[in-house]
């Protein structure tokens, strides 16, 4: 569940805790060895914890979730971890919602390839935060005001059961919808021509560079989350191959991607009858291609 982060714990950890994380290569050992205190809820969950840690389990997983755009997300065993970069996507994503304001009806949102469902949920919260239209006035005064709706029609979806599972913990405040399934099929057919917004962070690493990855990931973490064929673009073709039918007029369509293979994503996004444009952040590392469907419409 998607909860505000808690404070940090401000004991100092155990300096055998710190030393057992720094043998195996933690860099941040200090850091890490607070989390774990702060976590776990009994000394024998310490143990277990550190001991799966030092074994080379991802942090996250560790713990049991990841800090992501100020948000607590789960994160279960084998499930891949959201990175910090992709906090760039969710921000130019909600840039463009702002943009688009809140009056009329619900913006709708698809999050492909949703993982853990940190992007969907980190846009609702983003959303919630926007100024609200006024709203008309009730026939029927209340003596307490009704508890505020969603601010976005919120879809996800994922080819990984243990993902959809974890997204669908962690999108229940929203009412978003999670489903299993590859890409676009299993969304429902109504949605097509009507999202706002398609953010997709699909795998994006060439096959042959996996083994290069950190044992975290590449031990921890589906190899379908990772593994994007030979170039690393199997899925973002796909993705943008099929974006116009499901896109609204003047719908976009975000894709989370390399500063090296952005040139190639952004001339899939052509392919597909997008207008497109890159944004990028070289604090984090972030490079995201943005598409827009024309907006009167498909032809």
């Amino acid at each position: 569940m998607s909860l505000p982060l808690p404070a940090p714990a401000a004991a100092p950890a155990p300096a055998g805790l710190v030393t057992r994380l720094r043998a195996a290569g933690c860099v941040f050992a200090e850091d890490e060895a607070q989390l774990l205190l702060s976590t776990a809820r009994t000394p024998s969950d310490l143990t277990a914890m550190t001991d799966r840690r030092v074994a080379g389990h991802p942090l996250e997983q560790v713990l049991g979730w990841a800090e992501f755009c100020g948000l607590r997300i789960a994160v279960d065993p084998g499930v891949f971890v959201p990175r910090r970069r992709t906090e760039f996507l969710v921000a130019q994503a909600a840039a463009l919602l702002r943009a688009r304001g809140t009056a009329g009806p619900r913006p709708v949102v698809v999050d492909l390839c949703c993982g853990t469902g940190a992007v969907g949920a980190a846009l609702a919260a983003a959303a919630a935060l926007f100024p609200a239209s006024p709203a008309p006035p009730s026939p029927t005064p209340s003596s307490a005001p009704p508890s505020a709706p969603p601010r976005i029609d919120l879809h996800a979806t994922d080819i990984e059961p243990a993902a959809v599972r974890c997204a669908r913990r962690n999108l229940r405040p929203t009412n978003g919808q999670v489903y299993e399934g590859d890409l676009y099929a299993p969304l429902p057919p109504a949605l097509r021509g009507r999202v706002d917004l398609l953010v997709v962070n699909a795998p994006y690493v060439p096959t042959d560079a996996i083994g290069l990855l950190p044992p975290e990931a590449r031990d921890h973490e589906p190899r379908v989350a990772l593994d994007g064929g030979a170039d690393g673009l199997d899925v973002q073709r796909r993705v943008a191959a099929d974006a116009l039918r499901w896109l609204a007029p003047g719908g976009h369509l975000l894709i989370e991607t390399s500063g090296r293979q952005a040139p190639h994503t952004l001339a899939a996004f052509r392919r597909g009858g997008l207008v497109t444009r890159l944004a990028t952040d070289d604090d984090l590392s972030a490079t995201v291609a943005i598409g827009t469907s024309p907006s009167t419409g498909t032809p």
